[in-house]
């Protein structure tokens, strides 16, 4: 990786949401669940076990993509979709999520040093709004994105770092952009948009292996860390 300094600062932040600075607890499983039966899966059969696990392996990907691949035309997916996010958002309301620990305090910190922090996610925007509701952190990061934000492509696609680094206009070049996220699609993400750093943090889908194995410069045991290797990488 290129040395950067303070001639280059890292002054946007890309941040992923849910394992990443929000835990919430397996609530995707959940709620693909309920959607799932809605759309006449039986839970524990074959199609119900095949199906978690093409969602456990594209966690980070926007809901809609994962729902157009596993039940094909474009009138079920939309049905999976919608219920998936209101079984999602009524979990939310449940009070079933929560931050990170220290994910707060980081993004302050790295909104104290100067620098633009965005959160993304491969949810829906009315989800994303309810997540940030729930925890208070409506005026917490500079920008909120979701795939409609970014013209439709969720992860693996690097379509929402770019629409941050174009939107924000923090840094002078896309190599002065963080990536942060717990899964291998936002490990791709963040290499294809070309960041500086892309950083698997450990406390959500994914492990060391799956991370590095997909383009993380550096894997963390959580967000709470960010600020120092940022502060580290301008040294």
């Amino acid at each position: 990786m290129k040395k950067l300094t303070s001639q280059n600062p890292l002054d946007l932040i890309v941040l992923d949401m849910a394992g990443t600075t929000v835990a919430d607890g397996g609530l995707v499983e959940q709620a693909f669940a309920a959607a799932a039966e809605r759309l006449g899966v039986e839970p524990g059969s074959a199609d119900h076990a095949g199906k978690l696990d093409y969602v456990r392996a594209t966690m980070g990907e926007s809901k809609i993509s994962v729902f157009r691949h596993l039940f094909g035309d474009e009138d079920r997916a939309q049905q999976a979709n919608t219920a998936f996010e209101e079984a999602y958002g009524e979990l939310v309301d449940s009070g079933l999520i929560a931050p990170v620990p220290g994910a707060r305090e980081a993004i302050e910190e790295l909104k104290a040093a100067g620098r633009t922090v965005v959160l993304t996610t491969g949810f829906a925007r009315v989800t994303q709004d309810a997540i940030l509701a729930a925890l208070g952190w409506q005026d917490l990061a500079d920008l909120t994105l979701c795939p409609a934000d970014a013209g439709g492509r969720g992860r693996p696609h690097p379509d929402m770092i770019l629409a941050a680094f174009l939107r924000t206009g923090a840094v002078d070049g896309v190599q002065q952009t963080v990536v942060a996220g717990d899964t291998s699609y936002d490990m791709l993400s963040g290499i294809r948009s070309g960041a500086g750093i892309v950083a698997g943090v450990l406390t959500g889908a994914h492990d060391k292996d799956q991370l590095t194995r997909n383009g993380a410069t550096h894997v963390l045991r959580s967000v709470a860390e960010l600020p120092d290797l940022v502060a580290r990488a301008e040294a």
